[in-house]
């Protein structure tokens, strides 16, 4: 709709490039990708203001300036293979298919996964891998990754996503509390890790065997 289109341009303009981020192909994925698809129908009006947003389950789509800052921290090439763990509503994960060769994306709460593997379907984002597991456990099959993202936040690093990263591979990840968290971006070398901090956040617990418990 024009409407939508209209808004999302805006949303470009004066939340994702008036903040800073400059990577080109992160904001042509933002100018693409139609996040009011993403939440229900009654808060599709909202869909591109600057806040988070509930999408059931206690869980959020997170806030148009936050998704296309993990991204751009993840220096994305197109040739690449990233592992996302939390699909949640799918809009992370479509802002990544619209860059990469291949976005596989892990959710733990099924009728999240469900939903977005359908849209997924329906949007025609065919190099998007679902799957519905314990995301903190990664997806050892197919690594190594080129670049992993966490949409929620951890209590600390696990150390399965590390070593699923190839060398040279990126990681973002909040970590902290059940209520404020840093953003971390990781990068696996030949001698280690380096870790830099990318400023405070909030996300949702990342629940998991190597995350909080969900009870």
């Amino acid at each position: 709709m024009i409407k939508f289109d209209r808004l999302r341009k805006q949303m470009v303009q004066k939340q994702i490039e008036a903040r800073g981020i400059t990577d080109a192909n992160v904001l042509d994925a933002m100018n693409k990708v139609p996040r009011h698809m993403f939440v229900s129908e009654a808060l599709q009006d909202q869909a591109y203001s600057d806040y988070p947003l509930p999408i059931g389950e206690q869980q959020t789509i997170s806030q148009p300036y936050i998704v296309a800052e993990m991204t751009q921290a993840l220096r994305l090439a197109k040739d690449d293979r990233i592992l996302e763990i939390g699909t949640g509503s799918g809009y992370q994960a479509a802002i990544l298919a619209q860059i990469v060769f291949r976005v596989y994306t892990i959710e733990r709460i099924y009728n999240l996964y469900s939903r977005a593997r359908k849209l997924f379907d329906n949007l025609g984002y065919h190099n998007i891998v679902t799957r519905y597991s314990d995301g903190t456990m990664g997806w050892k099959d197919e690594r190594p990754f080129d670049a992993i993202i966490v949409t929620a936040g951890a209590p600390e690093i696990p150390d399965t996503l590390v070593h699923q990263l190839a060398i040279g591979g990126r990681m973002v990840i909040p970590v902290g509390d059940q209520y404020t968290q840093d953003l971390l971006k990781l990068v696996r070398t030949p001698k280690g890790i380096t870790k830099s901090n990318l400023g405070g956040c909030r996300f949702v617990k990342l629940v998991g065997e190597f995350g909080w418990d969900p009870n």
